[in-house]
């Protein structure tokens, strides 16, 4: 008997013992099979076009790094562009990369960055230049953004580049057209200058501010070896008298210059549409149908369509697809009121066997 209650007396135990463990076991096991499934958020693509309010722009330049490679460099510049921008909404990036980065990076670190934050991925251009002026520096972004206020009443000019043998040269011509147009100097919102050569790039940021001291400046050389013109300086101001017209084109008044295009584009349109970059593939006519055909898609889904494109900026990699391109706009456009437009010879696009790539604005029609 007394053998039987001992042997009792051990299985309880035994059976005390044992269960705890299993419990914790128990509870593991619950534990684990509650762990929720993890997934990442799938990235935007920017969009093709995007539609902001003409009278709230802001613009803005990134600072110069040659901290790290290109995607940190990438990620410093947005990164100062979303703090300078004090809340403002970025809609679009205009993204110059120089060196042996890979440019397609560009638009995966956008689409990360923005989908990170939860706001709307910006419409994107990405060209490959020749070189910036900061050894080390492999990308510099330029970027308009909507305001929270209006800061633009009156609407703004779009001055298309301005080409000239020196930097002086090219500041004179913008000066001397904004002037036509009753426009102060100090109402110059943004001034990019493409350069042959960057040699003497010191001088000429210093000549940029003095004759633009309000503007978001930006200096780029647009091919490794040197290219012609020496210098082109486009311009945006901000309307300083109410517009007599919703979209209004000045023509180039020197001669020699262009006459398939404005040299101003006044646009006084409560919204716009900006146009990412549209790449071409091909040199035929028929090439260059078809990327006129998708940028027409895209701006439509912003109800604008190419009759109202008021500025476009070209992106040719050779002289005969330039050519072409000047050609076949009229089929698109009206002689009479050409856009402003500025056409670059820059290092490279990104896609290898594009031929040209262009980015438009266009005034957006009323969605009622």
């Amino acid at each position: 008997m007394h053998r039987q209650f001992l042997v009792a007396l051990l299985l309880l135990a035994i059976v005390a013992g044992g269960a705890p463990a299993a419990d914790k076991r128990k509870k593991k096991k619950n534990k684990d099979e509650e762990l929720p499934t993890q997934t990442l958020p799938a990235l935007q693509e920017p969009p093709l076009a995007i539609a902001a309010e003409t009278g709230r722009l802001v613009f803005h330049t990134s600072p110069l790094s040659a901290k790290g490679l290109l995607s940190q460099q990438v990620r410093d510049a947005l990164k100062a562009l979303i703090r300078d921008n004090h809340g403002a909404t970025i809609v679009k990036l205009r993204a110059f990369v120089a060196g042996t980065g890979d440019v397609r990076r560009v638009q995966t670190i956008v689409s990360e960055i923005f989908t990170d934050r939860r706001a709307t991925v910006p419409a994107l251009s990405t060209v490959q230049a020749g070189g910036l002026p900061l050894e080390g520096a492999q990308v510099v972004l330029e970027s308009v953004a909507v305001d929270k206020r209006t800061v633009n009443p009156n609407g703004l000019a779009f001055i298309s580049g301005q080409s000239a043998s020196s930097v002086d040269g090219a500041i004179g011509k913008v000066l001397k057209t904004i002037r036509s147009l009753d426009i102060g100097a100090g109402r110059v919102v943004k001034a990019t200058c493409l350069f042959s050569s960057l040699d003497n790039h010191v001088e000429a940021r210093a000549q940029l501010q003095a004759a633009f001291p309000s503007a978001a400046l930006n200096l780029v050389q647009m091919q490794r070896l040197p290219v012609k013109p020496p210098v082109e300086c486009e311009a945006v101001a901000a309307l300083e008298k109410p517009a007599t017209a919703p979209v209004r084109f000045v023509k180039p008044a020197e001669d020699g210059a262009f006459e398939d295009s404005s040299q101003v584009a006044l646009i006084a349109t409560p919204r716009i549409v900006i146009s990412g970059l549209q790449l071409g593939f091909g040199t035929q006519d028929a090439d260059v149908r078809l990327a006129f055909e998708r940028l027409r898609k895209s701006i439509e889904s912003q109800h604008a369509n190419l009759k109202d494109v008021a500025v476009t900026q070209i992106y040719p990699m050779s002289e005969e697809i330039a050519d072409r391109v000047r050609k076949l706009q009229f089929e698109l456009w009206d002689r009479s009121r050409p856009p402003a437009t500025t056409v670059l010879p820059m290092e490279g696009l990104p896609s290898l066997d594009a031929s040209f790539g262009i980015e438009v604005i266009a005034a957006a029609h009323d969605r009622s």
